[in-house]
């Protein structure tokens, strides 16, 4: 999950960085947007590549359920429309871009936990059994 947190991170201030590049070269601060200059979308879309693919190892790992998956592919469109269409070039979209970020987050929130609910759901009652209520069966079945 970090590594997704990292990269995702690394899209939306990088997007957000490109709003005030000339900001940064005026005062000589080394944002990644100047540092990655007109390769910005290349890099922003392998950053996206990988959050994707660690989000998806995350679900794989936590045994995540169908809503998960759907909120997942969600955030990939979402991913996939901010890098193909910001103009790194132009504030205004640069900042759009950046605020959509906010529904990403949302989405993908959303799709954990619904998912949760439904593994809660779907878990059989017996596997759902504390050490008390085990013991408690116990008593009961020894009297």
């Amino acid at each position: 999950m970090y590594a997704a947190a990292l990269q995702w991170t690394l899209v939306y201030d990088t997007i957000y960085a490109h709003q005030d590049k000339a900001d940064d070269i005026m005062i000589g601060v080394k944002s990644t947007a100047l540092r990655l200059g007109e390769d910005t979308k290349k890099w922003l879309s392998a950053f996206g590549i990988g959050t994707v693919a660690s989000l998806t190892a995350c679900g794989i790992a936590s045994d995540q359920t169908w809503p998960y998956y759907v909120a997942l592919a969600a955030t990939t469109a979402q991913l996939g429309w901010q890098i193909g269409t910001v103009d790194i070039n132009n504030g205004t979209d640069c900042w759009d871009k950046f605020k959509s970020n906010s529904w990403m987050g949302v989405i993908l929130f959303a799709g954990i936990v619904a998912s949760t609910l439904l593994k809660k759901e779907e878990t059989p009652i017996e596997s759902r059994k504390t050490e008390k209520d085990e013991q408690i069966d116990d008593v009961v079945s020894s009297s």
